[in-house]
């Protein structure tokens, strides 16, 4: 198999048919044998039956069904598992990533590149605010991590069956796989494009599970949230050892005090605070440790037209 391309599908009904045929006529105007593999992640309307009938009709569509919702990373994962061409592009079912640069991409990967991802120019149908938040959150993480992840990017690339093989190494539940790629290292570019409105349904990326999708990225590649902890406790001492410095002189030397426990409290509400602050911090990592080593699967098929692996 020369070209695997792997969708993730979360209730995208009104989006898989036009999605299918784009992308179609991209991998079939290549000239390669490809095949397309939907990932299910526990749609509740009619995605399932529709990637179903797509495969009954068309050999090259193979689809893996979750027993639940996993996640957006974990089903493009399982893809990753199960992708057999030498070259794997990524792509999302709503229509906003253009199928058809494809095969720009595929051309700039045989030019000796192992990686293509693509790098937005503008961002249509989206609000200020997701805008705006994701362009802060790419360069914050740009600039705390010790690996160079791409800035105004997604999971739209294409791969080299070289990184493929060290994907699959990393069994990390809290996946993030734009850093992963990242650290893989081998030779990366980009193609620059314009991103489109989606175009049918709703987006299910609430900003909840974007503030999730960013913890996972930030604890997963910098440990900077615990050195500031660190940082944050040894100012935090050496500014109470000045105040009670302070207390002392002017409770014994200059007499200038007036009692109450006005100080007592703001100072026990500040150092309260900075101790969750940095215990918040610290058990987001136990957390993730934790996910680990209990080793559970990273996701569970319900049904599938291909033999998924362990």
């Amino acid at each position: 198999m020369e070209l695997s391309i792997i969708i993730p599908i979360y209730n995208e009904e009104g989006n898989l048919s036009k999605l299918y045929d784009r992308i179609s006529n991209v991998a079939q105007s290549l000239n390669v044998s490809y095949e397309l593999i939907f990932i299910n992640d526990g749609s509740f309307d009619n995605s399932l039956s529709i990637i179903t009938t797509l495969a009954n009709s068309d050999k090259h569509v193979k689809y893996i069904n979750f027993s639940r919702n996993f996640g957006h990373q974990i089903a493009v994962t399982a893809g990753i598992d199960n992708c057999t061409g030498n070259a794997v592009a990524i792509i999302d079912a709503d229509l906003q990533d253009p199928p058809e640069l494809i095969g720009d991409l595929y051309h700039k990967m045989n030019e000796g590149y192992q990686v293509v991802y693509a790098r937005r120019k503008s961002r249509s149908g989206e609000s200020f605010m997701k805008k705006f938040t994701a362009k802060i959150f790419y360069r914050i993480l740009a600039k705390i991590t010790s690996i160079k992840i791409p800035i105004d990017t997604g999971d739209f690339r294409i791969m080299h069956r070289k990184i493929i093989d060290v994907l699959r190494l990393m069994p990390e539940q809290q996946k993030y796989l734009r850093g992963q790629i990242a650290w893989a290292g081998f030779k990366q570019t980009y193609i620059m494009y314009d991103r489109d409105e989606r175009y049918a349904g709703e987006t299910g990326y609430t900003y909840k599970k974007m503030i999730r999708f960013a913890l996972d990225g930030i604890t997963g590649f910098s440990n900077l949230p615990l050195k500031f902890a660190t940082i944050t406790g040894f100012i935090v001492s050496g500014v109470t050892f000045l105040v009670s410095l302070y207390a002392l002189y002017s409770r014994f030397v200059s007499k200038d005090f007036v009692p109450g426990w006005t100080s007592l409290i703001l100072a026990v509400l500040f150092i309260g605070g900075v101790q969750l602050i940095c215990i918040g911090i610290i058990g987001e990592y136990m957390t993730r440790l934790s996910a680990n080593v209990r080793k559970r699967p990273l996701y569970i098929v319900d049904e599938s037209n291909i033999a998924t692996k362990d």
